[in-house]
């Protein structure tokens, strides 16, 4: 069933936030909903949640520097 929004503000929102991303607003609404389900959606367990991020923290290449007494001296300028 489709869609039908009988609201000035909702209509001026999608128009300018499909000229902004150079889509019709049937898209610009479309993308908008799924960006806000992502957001929102649980993200799992506490598990789940430290293990996405320990994967994009290893996906990051290695700098070489460590992380001793000097570094974290040094960020509070001692």
């Amino acid at each position: 069933m489709p869609l039908n929004i009988r609201n000035d503000e909702v209509n001026r929102l999608a128009t300018t936030l499909a000229a902004c991303m150079g889509t019709s607003q049937t898209e610009a609404v479309r993308r908008a909903l799924e960006h806000e389900l992502q957001r929102s959606a649980p993200a799992g367990t506490v598990q789940d949640r430290i293990a996405e991020i320990r994967q994009r923290v290893m996906a990051r290449p290695a700098t070489g520097l460590e992380a001793d007494k000097a570094f974290y001296d040094s960020l509070n300028d001692q």
